[in-house]
Order: structure tokens, then C-alpha cells, then sequence
């Protein structure tokens, strides 16, 4: 039934000015509207919608992610772009962040303004 919609997906944030310069300025994507419930981005020809939410705890799993070709490069330009890695003691990371997975997949994490926690996997 929805097999051939498109999909679109929702982020939360209480801070919709910070969350406009990251999504935006940072990650790059094109802003398409804002109004006083949401900020509507074209994230690649999916719909990202950073809806405003009055009050918001930040889950402690990934809340949206993305497949790089090359992860230590996007680490590498997010940093410079002052976007920090996560270091989890749980788990065993190189320098840049990145875990290894079981299937060899490469993953690093790092958090939005709002401390909703973001993805790459190569």
C-alpha cells in the first residue's frame, strides 16, 4: 500500500533557530519553508521535517542517519564545520569515532542542537 509513497521523515526540537543554522547551514540542506510548527528541508529528495515541539528529551539511539562513500572525509569536513563525534565506553571507536560493525560497516554518531543523536555508515 504506501510501497511507492514517498517518505518523509520528522526530527523534534525546541531550539528551531539552532536547528535552521545546523540542518541548513552545516549539513547543507536546502531550506523549502518555516512556519511556526515545523522547518521543511529538501534532505536529498526526502522531506525532513524539524517539527517544534514544546518540550523534547532526546531518545539515546539514533534518530536519523546516512550511508557516505566515504565516512572519514564527512567526519573529517563536519568537524571542521565544529561538529564533535561521539565516544561511547561501551564499544571500541578509532580517533575520528568510528565503530566497526559486525558486518564491517563503518558508523560514527554525533548530536544535532537539540542532542538528537545523528548517523554515518559507510
Amino acid at each position: 500500500m504506501l510501497q511507492n509513497a514517498i517518505i518523509k521523515t520528522f526530527v523534534p526540537t525546541v531550539k528551531p533557530a539552532e536547528a535552521k543554522v545546523f540542518y541548513r547551514d552545516i549539513l547543507g540542506f536546502k531550506l523549502l519553508g518555516e512556519d511556526k510548527y515545523a522547518l521543511e528541508f529538501d534532505a536529498n529528495g526526502t522531506l525532513l521535517r524539524v517539527i517544534m515541539v514544546p518540550v523534547l528529551t532526546p531518545h539515546n539511539f539514533t534518530t536519523l542517519g546516512w550511508n557516505v562513500t566515504n565516512i572519514e572525509d564527512v567526519i573529517r569536513a563536519l568537524n571542521d564545520k565544529g561538529i564533535t563525534f561521539e565516544k561511547y565506553d561501551f564499544m571500541q571507536q578509532d580517533e575520528l569515532g568510528i565503530w566497526i560493525s559486525p558486518n564491517n560497516s563503518k558508523v560514527a554518531w554525533f548530536k544535532d542542537p537539540d542532542g538528537n543523536i545523528l548517523s554515518l555508515t559507510e
